[in-house]
């Protein structure tokens, strides 16, 4: 089936502490967005790409894309306020019978492996959802106090997620709910079954000035 990658970047730059969006700041030499865009095409060059920014932000692309003599061909929707939105709008009008991975802007760092996998898996399943082990000890907080929770039992999500379009289009034909706090967690709104495949500590989400720090690290490891 045909694949796609809806990148959803809509960050303000807020946490990071910078008048620039998150997603168009540097890093080794271009945007950040751009890197991710990259990662895609490296892993398989008929991924077809839909960026979802938000309308104000839609300008600026436009730009950096000339500025950087960025060619690599992709389609740009106008995101909405809220994530849920803005992923809705970029699946909107995809071939139902196709793959689509949902993956965040500012992850420039996922391994070309998980992307393929990504596909692969949700070909054969439904879905793949990225996910890593904990390394540290966790608590929960209760009406009581705290308890001790076995970390073994649970994952840090990450992206990409991708899914049968079908089936994340049919799923986001809903209202919005807080509990919607990823991709996956609407699909299992939905009534469908969530499967994990590995993802990688390296594949950070770029949102503080210290995940910037470690960007240029491994940016430059990358490189060599």
């Amino acid at each position: 089936m045909r694949k796609f990658a809806v990148i959803v970047a809509g960050g303000s730059g807020s946490r990071m502490k910078s008048d620039t969006p998150k997603q168009f700041i540097g890093v080794a030499g271009s945007p950040i967005l751009m890197h991710t865009i990259r990662r895609f095409k490296e892993a398989d060059d008929q991924i077809q790409i839909v960026v979802v920014l938000p309308e104000v932000h839609i300008t600026t692309w436009e730009k950096l894309c000339l500025e950087y003599k960025f060619d690599i061909l992709h389609s740009v929707k106008k995101g909405g306020k809220t994530r849920f939105q803005s992923v809705k709008s970029g699946i909107d009008n995809l071939p139902k019978d196709s793959i689509v991975a949902v993956h965040d802007g500012v992850r420039p760092f996922t391994s070309l492996e998980t992307i393929k996998t990504s596909y692969k898996v949700a070909n054969e399943k439904g879905n793949a959802i990225t996910a890593i082990p904990l390394k540290d000890s966790i608590r929960e907080i209760t009406n009581s106090g705290n308890v001790a929770k076995n970390r073994d039992n649970y994952r840090l999500i990450q992206t990409p997620q991708t899914f049968v379009t079908s089936i994340l289009q049919e799923a986001y034909d809903t209202e919005e709910y807080e509990s919607f706090t990823d991709d996956a967690s609407v699909v299992e709104f939905a009534g469908h079954s969530i499967n994990l495949i590995e993802g990688s500590y390296q594949n950070i989400k770029i949102t503080t000035p210290e995940d910037l720090l470690f960007a240029g690290v491994l940016q430059s490891k990358s490189s060599r």
